[in-house]
């Protein structure tokens, strides 16, 4: 059974990227680890439309989020100067942690899927703590598709 891939229309959240020549790899196509790198600057720009800017948005409830899980699907390959929409949106909301999914297309054409678990914790101890309900509700405000919930 194939696995569902993302659309355009998942997505609410758009960040624009321009492929730049030293992230490519001999064959001359975009590096497999820097999608992961697309994927983080996604999430930033994400937290930053929600006004939810990191470290300082959960730094005033007293947490730090930390990445505990990284996947990525390939579907396709980016080349030198491609411009790409970097999707960006919540897929599940736990009590403590999250997941992000990032499409990464050219066009419509979708070329990688990353998924992004985050576990939000104190900053001091790094002790597990709830999500701050400021970030949950601009999220759950913000998306498309409703992200999951426990």
């Amino acid at each position: 059974m194939a696995e569902s891939r993302s659309t355009r229309e998942h997505f609410a959240f758009f960040h624009p990227l321009r492929v730049r020549w030293n992230e490519l790899d001999p064959q001359g196509i975009v590096f497999n680890p820097n999608y992961f790198v697309y994927a983080d600057i996604a999430f930033g720009e994400y937290a930053r439309a929600l006004d939810f800017v990191y470290p300082e948005g959960f730094a005033r409830y007293g947490s730090d989020t930390f990445a505990v899980h990284a996947e990525a699907t390939f579907v396709a390959s980016a080349k030198y100067d491609d411009v790409l929409d970097l999707g960006t949106r919540i897929a599940y909301l736990g009590n403590t942690s999250f997941r992000a999914l990032v499409g990464i297309f050219r066009g419509e054409e979708l070329l990688t899927e990353t998924r992004l678990t985050y576990v939000n914790a104190a900053i001091d101890g790094r002790k597990s703590m709830p999500l701050p309900d400021e970030f949950v509700r601009k999220v759950e405000a913000l998306e498309r598709v409703a992200p999951q919930r426990k």
